[in-house]
């Protein structure tokens, strides 16, 4: 082999070989290939939701009529009829660029389609009305629900910022705007003052919501709430009797006044609250905290409750003894009998200071019955006393068993 490979010749005859064999295995493209039409099948789709555009001058006029979007059926070859539903690479619309104002018959035309392809859209035309756009300004009316505030809150003048937005329509729709209102909505319960964003509604007379577009769109509404509150004196009502011997001199508090919170109808008709004290129970110098009592509806008192100071002065006890019950108002026509006490005497148990007491005697004091317009019979019959301003007393009898009978004389 080596000298075959060192033979010139050789390395010739075998390189021709190695040609022609490529040669041969190249495909012949001198020949003419027979290419035969196989006509393709026609199909037909129909397709929703296809956007609308309208071209017209959006600086001067509105135009309404026009829906957002229409279904086109297309039609024609299967492949373009695909291509077309798969990427929706066309365009329906409606040419207004020469429109006046009025109404007019426009009809919707498609751009961008496959001119293989047959569009069909129902309706094929439609009347649309052009109106001249108008822009003008509107102050907005914030509104919430009262029943939201909480019981005893009462909610301030509601504020919107900014307060003017600009309103742009055709002027028909202008003309009818009757409310700009930002409704404060949510369910909780208020009880301070809150702020959000609302969207800013427009409204005919009757409600119903009106194709405007407002710019800002959405404004701040604020609505101040604070607890509904009075002040009112703080009143002390004694309840019961003091201990015998006890005079009560004077009873004061650390508050004269209280703040309430209520509804503004039970505020309206409440003019004080109250501390109560039961001087049964006091026979010292005293100093106690108690409650502040509220009426029904007030939901809140500042403060709860007071220090109350009690001041007694103590009396001495001396016993006046032997005084007689004298008769008064008894008709001349009749007489009467004391029968109880059987002695017509009472004793009294009189408090009072020191001195003045223990000088009082039986003559001090008057102690009677009134029998004015008693007739004959048994009675019992009140006792009653007069003596000096500057002591207390107690009788130890309440009341006295008259026996009334007709004076024959």
């Amino acid at each position: 082999m080596d000298k075959l490979m060192d033979n010139p010749w050789f390395i010739k005859i075998l390189a021709l070989l190695m040609a022609v064999l490529l040669y041969s295995a190249v495909p012949n493209s001198g020949g003419k290939t027979t290419e035969i039409n196989v006509p393709g099948e026609n199909t037909t789709e129909t397709l929703a939701d296809i956007p609308v555009k309208a071209y017209y001058d959006t600086e001067n006029l509105v135009v309404s009529g026009i829906p957002d979007t229409v279904e086109v059926t297309i039609q024609g070859p299967m492949p373009h009829v695909q291509s077309a539903k798969a990427l929706k690479n066309f365009e329906v619309f409606v040419d207004l660029t020469n429109a006046k104002i009025g109404n007019q018959k426009v009809k919707f035309e498609v751009s961008g389609l496959s001119e293989k392809l047959k569009a069909t859209i129902e309706p094929s035309s439609l009347t649309v009305a052009i109106q001249e756009k108008v822009t003008t300004e509107f102050s907005v009316e914030a509104e919430f629900n009262s029943e939201l505030i909480k019981d005893g809150y009462a909610a301030g003048q509601p504020s919107v910022k900014p307060k003017m937005v600009k309103i742009t329509g055709a002027k028909d729709v202008i003309d009818r705007i009757t409310y700009v209102k930002a409704a404060l909505g949510g369910r909780d319960l208020l009880e301070s003052t809150v702020s959000k964003e609302v969207q800013v509604q427009v409204l005919d007379k009757e409600f119903n919501k009106l194709n405007v577009v407002v710019e800002p769109a959405t404004v701040e509404v604020t609505i101040p709430i604070k607890r509904n509150e009075k002040t009112v004196p703080i009143n002390i009502l004694e309840k019961g009797t003091p201990p015998a011997g006890v005079t009560i001199e004077s009873i004061g508090l650390d508050v004269s006044e209280a703040v309430i919170s209520g509804g503004e109808d039970v505020l309206k008709d409440t003019d004080s609250v109250r501390v109560e004290v039961d001087v049964s129970k006091i026979s010292e110098n005293t100093t106690i905290t108690l409650p502040v009592i509220i009426s029904n509806g007030i939901t809140k008192v500042t403060p709860e409750t007071v220090q109350v100071t009690v001041v007694v002065k103590k009396e001495e006890e001396t016993t006046v003894s032997g005084i007689p019950i004298n008769i008064r108002g008894l008709s001349e026509q009749y007489e009467a009998v004391i029968s109880d006490p059987s002695n017509q005497l009472v004793n009294l148990l009189v408090f009072g200071p020191g001195a003045a007491s223990k000088v009082l005697g039986p003559n001090n004091f008057n102690i009677f019955v009134d029998l004015t317009g008693f007739t004959e019979g048994n009675h019992n019959v009140p006792i009653q006393v007069n003596g000096p301003s500057d002591v207390n007393w107690k009788p130890d009898k309440s009341s006295a068993k008259i026996t009334i009978t007709r004076d024959n004389a």
